[in-house]
């Protein structure tokens, strides 16, 4: 029988990457992580010997704890994050459950250093798009959930990357960019492990749309006549990216769980409308 303060590997795998997936924290010991530098998608690493200290700071209402075998580590710091009123549950089995279950783990040397608050810091050309609203949604919903987004003046990109100590993308002769027919979306899917039938299936999406090659996925021209329409209702790139989030949400969600369903209209004969 499941215990109650465990979740299945098969339900957080439902959950990482949606809007609704509980922040997931990495509680592993420093020796079994560098054994196996990798994270679940989504999670940050925290030490769970001074879970007193930092579970006042954790900006969440619920959250998912994943040690190695799924034992006392995240059970205690799960029991200490409940104590202080988060929802909280231990991941069964941990870490070696999830990757035995053949998810995508995300290698953390990919991850770009973090800022003293544990933040990713990336930059990129204002007035994005397709591919520099595309990229965001990913490293938000599968690296790093408080990753803070700068968008300046093309011309700026890299002289600000090096002041603010930020991770330059989709310009060229940088290292999450464009490589080939490859958009910078594809590029982030597959340098963070991220390979999934979904995921996939929305990269060539993003790819068709953001490279103008609508033949493709017929959903591009969707997603192309939604960006492009977004731009115009927004003028602030920070508002335009947070809409954006959304509709990513709803394309994986689509490519995920809805890519056979169809929207068919009653006939007359069934009774519809003739």
């Amino acid at each position: 029988m499941p215990s109650p303060t465990t979740i299945s590997v098969d339900k957080l795998a439902r959950l990482f990457g949606t809007p609704g997936c509980p922040a997931l924290i990495d509680v592993r010991t420093d020796e079994d992580f560098a054994a196996d530098p990798q994270l679940v998608p989504g999670s940050i690493r925290r030490p769970h010997a001074s879970v007193s200290d930092w579970s006042g700071s954790l900006d969440a209402s619920s959250a998912i704890v994943i040690c190695q075998k799924g034992r006392k580590l995240s059970e205690g710091v799960a029991a200490w994050l409940r104590h202080g009123g988060i929802e909280a549950e231990a991941l069964e089995g941990g870490f070696e459950a999830w990757t035995a279950a053949g998810h995508p783990v995300v290698p953390a040397e990919r991850i770009p250093p973090r800022d003293r608050d544990g933040r990713s810091i990336w930059v990129t050309r204002a007035r994005p798009k397709i591919d520099r609203i595309a990229c965001p949604w990913l490293v938000r919903r599968f690296v790093d959930p408080e990753a803070v987004f700068l968008f300046v003046a093309p011309q700026e990109v890299e002289a600000v990357a090096e002041r603010f100590g930020a991770t330059p993308f989709d310009i060229e002769n940088v290292f999450w960019s464009h490589r080939g027919e490859l958009c910078t979306f594809d590029v982030m899917v597959e340098e963070f492990g991220l390979a999934t039938v979904p995921l996939l299936r929305l990269a060539r999406i993003v790819r068709a749309a953001d490279t103008a090659r609508l033949d493709l996925e017929p959903e591009a021209a969707g997603l192309l006549a939604a960006s492009l329409g977004m731009s115009r209702m927004f003028s602030e790139d920070l508002a335009q990216l947070e809409a954006g989030m959304t509709l990513y949400d709803a394309y994986y969600r689509w490519a995920r769980d809805a890519t056979g369903e169809a929207h068919n209209w009653p006939s007359a004969k069934a009774g519809g409308k003739p």
